[in-house]
C-alpha cells in the first residue's frame, strides 16, 4: 500500500502542480478511505484562516485521488477529470487540515466499474469533507468522469 501512496504523491506532483504549492501530502488510504493533508501555513486568506480556493483544491483532489487509487486496484488506465461539483462552508478553518473521501457503497463501485470496463468511460459521484475540531467545516460533492486509455485483462 505504501508504493501505491507514494505513486499517488508522485502523480498529483507532476500532474497537478498546484499541488506542490499547496503543500498536499497523501495522509493515509485505509478501509477505503483517502484522507490529504495541507498546512494552513501555505492556504491562508486574509482573515488568518485557510483559503476557500485551497480548500475546494484539496477537497476535489481527494476525490479524484481516491478514483484514481480504484483505477490502480482494478488494473485499469483512465484519465480522471471532474465534471461538476458543489462546496458547503460552514466554518472556518484555522489550522492545518485533512480532506478524505469515503469510497460509496459496494453496489456504485460495482456499478462504476461495470460500465467502465463494458463502454470504457463512467462517472462516479463522491463526498469529501474538512473537520476541523471534530465538527465538518467543509463538504464538497464531486462528478468525476473516467475514460479508460488502455484496458486490461
Amino acid at each position: 500500500m505504501d508504493d501505491l501512496l507514494r505513486d499517488l504523491q508522485h502523480t498529483l506532483n507532476h500532474e497537478i502542480p498546484l499541488t506542490r504549492h499547496l503543500g498536499l501530502r497523501v495522509e493515509q488510504y485505509r478501509d477505503g478511505r483517502l484522507t490529504l493533508w495541507a498546512p494552513i501555513t501555505t492556504n491562508l486568506n486574509h482573515k488568518s484562516t485557510a483559503f476557500a480556493g485551497s480548500l475546494n483544491s484539496v477537497l476535489t483532489l481527494a476525490g479524484w485521488g481516491l478514483v484514481w487509487l480504484l483505477l490502480k486496484e482494478w488494473g485499469l488506465t483512465g484519465t480522471v477529470v471532474i465534471q461538476e461539483s458543489s462546496c458547503h462552508y460552514r466554518r472556518p478553518v484555522s489550522n492545518d487540515f485533512t480532506a478524505s473521501c469515503q469510497q460509496p457503497s459496494a453496489d456504485e463501485l460495482a456499478r462504476f466499474e461495470a460500465q467502465l470496463r463494458s463502454r470504457g468511460k463512467a462517472r462516479i459521484e463522491l463526498t469529501v469533507e474538512i473537520c476541523q475540531d471534530e465538527q465538518v467545516a467543509v463538504t464538497f460533492r464531486g462528478r468525476y468522469v473516467v475514460h479508460l486509455t488502455a484496458k486490461s485483462s
